[in-house]
């Protein structure tokens, strides 16, 4: 008994069957139509995606008897002979097993005689790769000079290891690797025709592990075939391809959801008598999720063959979409991480726990585990970024910056402003939810929000900084704080304020209005005004930087000034010691006083002080940055 296999029984045997690859189907149908056909051809892709395949179709309408055309018979003796591969004219080569330059020139010998039974000689030559030096040397001239009867037709799944002497010869086709959808819908229909029972759901994970290849999914099409009795189900599937069910990896997702720790463990520990690939489970897992992202954004998104519409919907109300992306990141992570932990198993469950410990929640409690949690404490790794996008680690200080905002929230005056835009401690230091550039090192740079809740008339909340700002391994951006420190220094005894806006008639006012740029700008913010008397206007200026004074600084100095007087004005300068303070000097002074605000804004916010008792963390205040 025979039996062809059903990568050869179904391939295609002209362009109107060829499953993708659409941009070179239309271009070599257009070639064919309008008698432009060039004389080397070169396709490639990865394995199974129709490179041969189409090569032959090729070679058939060049040959058909019916004419050069772009739909061949099929029914003439020179299509019947290319599909079964006893075509005299069409020589297949494969370049793997005659890579050998003597091997090139006796192929090459037989290019001047016409063809025997055709209207083209057509040389298919698969892996062309494989050829060594001298005979891709041998091969040039006849590749771009041959005679007018041949044609060369090249396949090849590296084509970086092609001479670009080659490249320029051709005409250069790249096939895609084709979609999972595709590659499932061809099965049904093969499967149908066939009369074989399938399960659609089967048939997606099949499409799934044949990674883009038509021809390796058909092949693993037959063994589902073979190991199912006769039967393509979603089972069978998954016991042939060492997956588990697809109950397990939905039960997952709901306790996710739920935050059903002790569960979830008992459900991730439950696997290990499948023997999972923890790695597959995972990648399932994140696909889910994937899933469930496109329903909350698109409320028509119907799904696939694997997840009922039903459960998108339920997951889709019962997760936040900060959520998802926080478990889609931390299980690509997680599956990248395996191969460090310990076993499997323990890397694939520390991946679970880790999700429910980076989770923001609302309650500062993860509900069944009795773990803290706090919004917008960073974490060491790449997962420090994540926490800061999605506010999520664990920290002491959570419940007491909640309790402090709510507080402060009530109180009055200035200090309820201040709350509403950074939060401020029960010791009336604001919380440090504002981007502060730097921070802590070793896991603590980022602080837990205080500010959590927005509320109507409050500020955006700390959350929505960290997502801002961005969190990463030692440095988190916190704004609002920075911005609420400096303001409210002076009143809690701290640094005094930045000095109020000049006077008017002052020097730093002057300097506001006068049309100043670049370095002569730096000179007037250096001086401070002595005085005037009629045209004349004296100037002191620093006599530690003296040397930003220039003949034509003074000039565009000059002109400036007398045209904010509205006459014309000379300049006396003296360098002597000042007594009074120059803009520079004051806007230095205002910079600093800021950035003192900013430390002691984040030493004395309570979710700073909880990871340093908690967690011994170091600060380093010299890394500390306020955001304008």
């Amino acid at each position: 008994m025979s039996y062809t296999a059903l990568a050869r029984k179904w391939r295609p045997k002209k362009f109107a069957e060829l499953v993708g690859q659409e941009h070179v189907r239309r271009a070599l149908v257009n070639a064919l139509e309008t008698g432009r056909v060039h004389h080397a051809f070169l396709f490639t892709g990865t394995r199974g995606v129709g490179k041969t395949t189409i090569a032959r179709i090729f070679a058939k309408c060049l040959n058909c008897e019916t004419g050069v055309t772009p739909e061949p018979c099929g029914v003439c003796a020179s299509c019947r002979e290319i599909d079964t591969g006893r075509f005299v004219d069409l020589i297949e080569v494969d370049a793997a097993s005659r890579t050998k330059v003597d091997d090139t020139r006796e192929l090459l010998d037989n290019v001047q005689y016409s063809p025997t039974r055709g209207r083209y000689k057509v040389y298919l030559i698969d892996e062309v790769h494989m050829l060594s030096t001298h005979s891709f040397n041998a091969l040039l001239k006849t590749l771009e000079e041959p005679p007018p009867h041949v044609k060369f037709l090249l396949a090849t799944t590296d084509p970086q290891k092609l001479p670009v002497t080659v490249l320029s010869r051709c005409l250069q086709f790249n096939l895609k690797r084709m979609p999972v959808g595709q590659i499932a819908d061809h099965m049904k229909l093969l499967l149908e025709k066939e009369g074989i029972p399938f399960e659609p759901s089967g048939l997606r994970l099949v499409a799934q592990a044949a990674d883009g290849s038509m021809r390796d999914g058909l092949s693993l099409l037959d063994q589902l075939i073979a190991f199912g009795g006769g039967k393509a189900g979603e089972e069978e599937a998954r016991a042939m391809l060492g997956t588990i069910s697809r109950d397990h990896v939905e039960r997952l997702a709901e306790l996710l959801a739920s935050m059903n720790v002790p569960e979830l463990v008992r459900c991730a520990r439950s696997l290990e008598e499948f023997a999972p690939d923890y790695a597959q489970v995972l990648d399932e897992l994140a696909g889910l999720l994937v899933r469930v992202a496109m329903k909350q954004a698109v409320s028509d998104f119907e799904g696939d063959d694997l997840y009922a519409p039903e459960l998108l919907e339920r997951l889709a109300k019962a997760l936040a979409p900060e959520d998802i992306q926080l478990f889609y990141q931390t299980a690509i992570i997680g599956r990248r991480d395996l191969a460090l932990a310990p076993d499997p198993r323990t890397g694939f469950e520390m991946t679970l726990l880790r999700m429910i410990a980076f989770r923001p929640n609302e309650a500062g409690q993860a509900q069944g585990s009795g773990a803290p949690v706090a919004r917008g404490a960073s974490v060491p790794g790449e997962l420090g970024a994540q926490a800061g996008v999605h506010g999520g680690a664990m920290g002491s200080g959570a419940a007491a910056a909640r309790a402090a905002a709510q507080g402060s929230a009530r109180a009055g005056g200035a200090s309820a402003r201040t709350s509403a835009q950074g939060g401020a401690g029960s010791n009336g230091a604001p919380a440090a939810s504002a981007g502060m550039q730097g921070g802590a090192g070793s896991g603590e740079a980022a602080a837990a929000r205080a500010g959590v809740h927005r509320t109507a008339g409050s500020a955006p909340s700390a959350a929505q900084a960290g997502a801002q700002g961005g969190a990463g391994y030692g440095a988190q951006s916190v704004q609002a704080n920075a911005q609420a420190g400096a303001a409210s220094g002076g009143e809690r005894g701290g640094a005094p304020a930045a000095p109020a806006e000049a006077p008017a008639g002052s020097w730093a006012s002057v300097l506001t209005q006068l049309d100043l740029q670049g370095s002569a700008r730096q000179l007037a913010s250096h001086c401070a005004l002595v005085g005037r008397q009629g045209a004349v206007v004296r100037l002191a200026l620093d006599p530690r930087v003296k040397f930003v004074r220039t003949p034509s600084q003074e000039e565009k100095l000059a002109q400036a000034l007398s045209r904010y007087y509205g006459e014309t004005v000379r300049l006396e300068f003296t360098t002597a010691t000042l007594d009074t303070e120059t803009p520079a000097q004051a806007e230095q002074r205002a910079s600093q006083q800021e950035l003192e605000s900013a430390r002691q804004a984040f030493e004395t916010d309570p979710g700073v002080q909880g990871l340093r008792e908690r967690f011994g963390a170091t600060l380093l205040p010299d890394t500390v940055r306020p955001v304008k």
